[in-house]
Parts: C-alpha cells; sequence; structure tokens
C-alpha cells in the first residue's frame, strides 16, 4: 500500500560558496566591510524535492553536478545558503565511512563512539553490539586501535556500524560494494532488508544498473539544478545520453531526421537483414554522434542459425553490422545483455579484449561478433530482442 508519509521536503533549497582567486582577496574582503573580491559559485541552485515514506530514490549526475551536497545538506553537515529543508526520522548515512571515529581508540570502542554520536544509548548500542560485529567480522582487531586497520576493515567495521542503526532514511554514497565479494552480499542482502522494512533510502551511484535494480524514482542533477524527476527507466535513459554528450531534449521531430539522414546518407546493402528474424523492442532507445550507426543485428547458434530461444550453457554469438559515416580510428566495439529490467548481467568489448580494430572510412561496413557461453540458470531464454 502506497505511504503518503513525507519524510523529507525540501523547497527552493541553494547553496552558495564564495570563490576567491587569492589569498589576500579573501582577507582583504573580511576586513573592509563592503568590499567584494569573490566570484560566487552555486553547487545547488533553486532545488525542490518532496520524498514519502518507503520511497527508494536514485539521484544521477556527472560528477559535480551536486549530488553530494544535496546529500549533505540533508545530513546536517552542510548549512544551506537559502530555502528549506525538513526531515522527518533518524538518518543514517553512508557518505563518508568511519567519519564518527577515533583512530586511537579500539573497534570496539569505536562501535560505542559512533552510536552515540547517531543519538543512540549505551543499551541501545549493547543491543546492536553482537549484530555490528557479526556484520563486520574483522575477528581478533576488534580488540586493535583502529588506526592499524587495513582499508578493508576500516571500511568494513564502518559500514557495520552505519547500517545497524535502524534509521528511518537510510543514505548511501557510493559505498554500498565495500570489501571483498562475501562482505559486498551482505551489504546488498541488508539493503534488501531495510527495502522490504518499507525504509527510506536515497541512492547515489554512478553504476546505472544498482539504480534500477534498487529504486522507483529517479532525479537527475545538472549543475546543481534539478533536471528530472520521474520513472527509473525513463531517468536512466536520460541520464546516458547526458554522459555521452548528448541533449536529452533535442528534438526528435520528422524534419529532423530526414537533416540527419540527409548528412549520413543512406545505407544500401543488398543482402539479407539479421535483425528481420527476430522480434524487436519497440522502445529501443538510440544514441551516439553519428560517426558511426549499428544497422544491423542478431543471435545466432554455432551452427550460424538464428536464435531467440536458446539453453544453459549454449554458445552464442552476437553479430552486428557498423556502418561508418566518417573516418574512425580504432573504433571500440561493445556487447552488453540485459535482462527484462535493463539490468546488466554480462557484456564485453573488443578494448577489453584488447583486439585492434584497425581504421575504417566513411561508407565502410564493418561486422562485428562476440561469442559468448551462457551460464544461465537452467531454463530457457525467450526473445533476446
Amino acid at each position: 500500500m502506497e505511504n503518503n508519509e513525507t519524510v523529507i521536503k525540501i523547497s527552493n533549497l541553494s547553496k552558495e560558496y564564495k570563490m576567491f582567486s587569492r589569498k589576500k582577496d579573501r582577507l582583504a574582503e573580511a576586513l573592509i566591510p563592503g568590499l567584494k573580491r569573490h566570484t560566487t559559485f552555486k553547487a545547488m541552485d533553486n532545488l525542490s524535492l518532496e520524498l514519502k515514506k518507503g520511497e527508494v530514490l536514485g539521484i544521477l549526475g556527472k560528477n559535480g553536478a551536486g549530488k553530494s551536497t544535496l546529500l549533505k545538506m540533508i545530513t546536517g553537515v552542510v548549512t544551506p545558503t537559502s530555502g528549506s529543508l525538513e526531515v522527518n526520522g533518524k538518518i543514517s548515512s553512508l557518505l563518508e565511512l568511519g567519519a564518527a571515529f577515533n583512530p586511537e581508540l579500539t573497534g570496539y570502542e569505536n562501535i560505542y563512539q559512533h552510536g552515540q554520536v547517531m543519538g543512540l544509548t549505551d543499551e541501545q548500542i549493547k543491543e546492536k553490539e553482537k549484530e555490528i560485529i557479526d556484520f563486520a567480522d574483522i575477528g581478533e582487531h576488534l580488540s586493535q586501535p583502529v588506526k592499524t586497520y587495513s582499508s578493508g576493515m576500516f571500511a568494513r567495521l564502518a559500514f557495520a556500524c552505519a547500517i545497524n542503526v535502524d534509521p528511518d532514511i537510510l543514505i548511501v554514497d557510493e559505498v554500498l560494494s565495500v570489501g571483498d565479494m562475501a562482505f559486498q552480499l551482505k551489504c546488498f542482502k541488508k539493503f534488501e532488508q531495510f527495502k522490504e522494512k518499507g525504509k527510506t533510502i536515497i541512492f547515489v551511484t554512478h553504476n546505472v544498473s544498482d539504480v534500477m535494480a534498487n529504486c522507483n524514482r529517479v532525479i537527475i542533477l545538472e549543475n546543481g539544478k534539478k533536471t528530472f524527476d520521474g520513472s527509473v527507466k525513463d531517468g536512466v535513459n536520460r541520464y546516458k545520453k547526458i554522459i555521452v554528450g548528448i541533449n536529452p531534449d533535442e528534438d526528435k521531430k520528422e524534419e529532423k531526421k530526414e537533416s540527419l539522414k540527409s548528412n549520413k546518407g543512406e545505407i544500401k546493402f543488398d543482402g539479407e537483414l539479421w535483425k528481420e528474424k527476430f522480434n524487436q523492442n519497440p522502445n529501443m532507445i538510440e544514441y551516439g554522434n553519428d560517426e558511426a550507426e549499428v544497422f544491423d543485428y542478431g543471435v545466432f547458434d554455432k551452427e550460424g542459425n538464428p536464435v531467440s530461444i536458446f539453453d544453459n550453457g549454449d554458445e552464442i554469438t552476437f553479430k552486428s553490422r557498423v556502418k561508418f559515416n566518417t573516418k574512425v580510428k580504432e573504433p571500440i566495439f561493445t556487447l552488453t545483455i540485459k535482462d527484462f529490467s535493463g539490468k546488466d548481467v554480462t557484456g564485453t568489448n573488443s578494448n577489453i579484449e584488447k583486439i585492434a580494430t584497425g581504421t575504417f572510412e566513411k561508407g565502410d561496413i564493418a561486422v562485428a561478433e562476440f561469442k559468448q557461453k551462457l551460464p544461465i540458470a537452467p531454463r530457457k531464454i525467450y526473445s533476446i530482442f
């Protein structure tokens, strides 16, 4: 059932920083009233946002977009320049792991210090103590000063302390996968438990697959401004265009398509098109700089027959035909396999495989082939497209 309780309400929030080109300008401005020797940088620009209980919000944006600034204002680390921010509930943030730790204290002592910083009593910390120790799983090192820890042990203990305080709101900033694989699995399992309990979660990452797997809403920040607020699928597709330098609001009307087609030239291909043998996604997203274009693709078995149904362990060949609209040196050919939710399952590219692709001239057509044995679950996958 949908919960309409608002846990975070942000109205016209802005954060400005004074930028001085020289140290003496800062001193002069401090000493002389009315003197202005600085420029202003807006890290957050008039942002408004309302978050309901149980929502899992993904925040996407390139480096410097304002993501960390927003999280620090929500957690109270940074004071806004203007606007209002209301938080209803206890926050646990995984921003800077171990910020409340004292390196001279033992891991055990830091568990209590961290809990006290979070506003817990010694009795409440005692109740969580075993859970934290078991989750961190650093053994006898718990009785040693934190300054002797490796970076991995430090992160494990800090994460365990932050995740086991039962907050109303959890804020995660690029730290969900710390430590080895076994510990990462525990982190994601804990994250799932928070979702099942209906906790409100704010999730910041550059990994769009994690956003698609975990979030039910996305916002995009650009230069401190919120430019998108909506569904995960639409947000991720928009963000992908942004990171490859495409204007996501570019006009897609027919006259624009015709102009683009005339610039690129018609694709003349006399052979049979592979893609005609497959069901194609009508909502397929296309983006790029048009220096080259994939105009045909298919999936084939070991005998070269087109297949859309296959079994666990089958060797499959993925092929694509690419036409070059300009001269390109050493292009990188890529394969990514996604599940129906859009989450990456596997993939590779010619750069990872250390394959020299050479130079292609305008009008050339290249065929890229990727062979893959698919150790999938013991059931068939239908309709690869």
